[in-house]
């Protein structure tokens, strides 16, 4: 960076569309060789601005300065004729072309041969090709036209155009996000070294990995509106979020920073896997015709399986869905008839109970059997609350996993240490169901199987937004890891029903032996947003 006249200047830039406020009141100095880093929440006015950068918006109100001189940009091809290069999201490309003759669209590299000008094909298929290596793009894709490209292969094809001749300023609007883990690594190397020879990059990414990798100052948009400029090496991740979501408050920053991490470890684990694809593509080349069938049935059968295991996967979510409807319903009939009906019954025998005076032996035989019905409605609202909490609808999971654990401690005499987080919201009812019956499938595992006198029960939050819920006892264990299947087979159903569940709200289950002696069932699970309490 030079310590000179910035490059670029903005001065309060504007844009609007009718009446909509696109951008309004973005301020900000950029000197050569710095990289700024743009973010916000979708419609924050980002690729607004690299459009009024580039040339493709005329600016509402405001004023761009470049090289000290004011700009008055009408197409983009005035700001390549002044060494600004940009690449869009969702580049167009020209359909009617190949990829070599897109990539030096209006900037041939020509030369003179007896008074003709001609185009120098085989050096701008040299320069093309050694962009391609570095990105580990086959050499043959210059003879590729765009419809036949991948959305990833079209970007690169954008980011070649942009970088295949030298510029000043080189404006990236969300350039990065279509590419796969490995081509993101290196479009970020060529960011640093552009940077380092004094070229200018402003670049937005919702991947903010990327951001704090190769920015020197980070320029927040809100709602059209700049917020703030912070220095890269002097702000958090979390303070970012902040800005971008405009709020502080936990339950809105944490869900999005969880979001941004597991979304740059899933593009690695995604780059690994295709990594692995590849060795195995190339070792398959040496193979014959039938070999590669093969490959391709299996791909054909992987995919089919994949669209079952989805299938399947909602099935169980319906059947969940409905098991639970039916519970409610079969709970409130119970409730609201046999139990009122066998109440009812019992006040009738109490006053003819009542009238049988001087006859002992009947009245005692009418109480026995008013006795009997007590009895009867009891447990009829036991199974009531077993198959429908009573207290899940109107105080929430913490308040029914207290009464649970109230209740099976009465009913098995095993001691249970419960520890909920006292901060912990209400979430969707069909979430506060699940992880419900999950605590009940565990709770009811220990009483069957383990042999336990003592349990522990913990239910909190992650710094990730996830839930974690562990239970413990001190009982004789198990081997671990199970064998699911092989616990189904012998009608032990209980942690093969905890770990579907578990599956279909997309978290992990782990088993180790518990310090307290038995086993320890560890679960951690994405949460939905809480829900606001009126």
């Amino acid at each position: 960076m030079n310590g000179g006249s910035p490059l670029l200047r903005i001065v309060t830039l504007s844009k609007s569309f009718g009446m909509v406020e696109a951008l309004s009141g973005v301020n900000f100095e950029l000197n050569s060789g710095e990289v700024l880093g743009v973010v916000g929440q979708r419609g924050a006015g980002k690729s607004t601005l690299f459009r009024l950068l580039s040339g493709l918006y005329p600016p509402s109100g405001g004023e761009i300065y470049f090289e000290g001189k004011r700009l008055h940009l009408k197409a983009a091809f005035q700001a390549q004729q002044l060494g600004i290069e940009a690449v869009q999201q969702n580049p167009p490309l020209a359909e009617n072309l190949d990829v070599l003759h897109n990539i030096f669209l209006g900037r041939e590299l020509c030369h003179v041969d007896r008074l003709k000008l001609g185009i120098q094909e085989g050096e701008m298929a040299k320069v093309a090709r050694s962009f391609f290596a570095r990105f580990d793009l086959p050499a043959e894709l210059i003879q590729q036209k765009p419809a036949n490209l991948s959305n990833e292969l079209k970007q690169m094809v954008a980011i070649v155009h942009a970088l295949a001749r030298p510029c000043k300023l080189l404006l990236l609007d969300d350039a990065l996000a279509a590419l796969s883990f490995q081509r993101q690594q290196v479009l970020l190397e060529i960011i640093q070294e552009l940077a380092g020879k004094g070229v200018a990059v402003i670049i937005s990414s919702d991947d903010l990995k990327h951001i704090f990798a190769v920015t020197h100052r980070i320029l927040v948009l809100y709602q059209g509106r700049q917020v703030a400029l912070k220095n890269t090496s002097s702000t958090t991740p979390r303070d970012i979020v902040e800005l971008i979501v405009g709020s502080n408050r936990q339950e809105h920053v944490t869900p999005v920073i969880w979001a941004f991490e597991n979304y740059h470890t899933a593009q690695q684990q995604a780059e690994e896997l295709r990594r692995n694809q590849q060795a195995l593509r190339q070792s398959l080349k040496a193979q014959d015709s039938l070999n590669r069938q093969l490959i391709e049935r299996l791909r054909v059968q992987l995919e089919a399986l994949d669209r079952l295991n989805q299938a399947l996967q909602e099935a169980n979510r319906r059947l969940f869905t409905e098991r639970e409807m039916e519970r409610k319903a079969l709970a409130r009939e119970l409730h609201d008839q046999v139990i009122q009906d066998l109440l009812s019954f019992s006040y009738q025998l109490e006053q003819t109970a009542s009238e049988l005076d001087g006859r002992d032996e009947e009245r005692e035989a009418l109480d026995e059997v008013r006795n009997g019905i007590r009895d009867v409605v009891g447990t009829l609202r036991q199974i009531c609350s077993d198959l429908r909490p009573p207290t899940i609808d109107s105080h929430g999971l913490a308040a029914a996993i207290r009464s649970l654990v109230y209740q099976w401690k009465k009913q098995t005499g095993i001691e249970v240490i419960l520890e909920i987080d006292p901060e912990f919201p209400r979430f969707p009812e069909h979430f506060e169901l699940s992880i419900f019956r999950i605590v009940q499938e565990g709770l009811s595992n220990i009483r069957k199987h383990a042999n336990a006198t003592q349990a522990h029960l913990l239910l909190s939050g992650t710094p990730s937004a996830n839930l974690r819920l562990e239970l413990s006892d001190n009982g004789k264990g198990m081997d671990t890891p199970p064998d699911l299947a092989l616990l189904s087979e012998q009608r032990h159903f209980g942690l093969v029903g905890v770990s579907e569940r578990v599956s279909l709200l997309g978290g992990t289950m782990r088993l180790e032996k518990s310090k307290l002696g038995g086993l320890k069932l560890m679960i951690e699970i994405p949460t939905p947003y809480p829900v606001t309490q009126p």
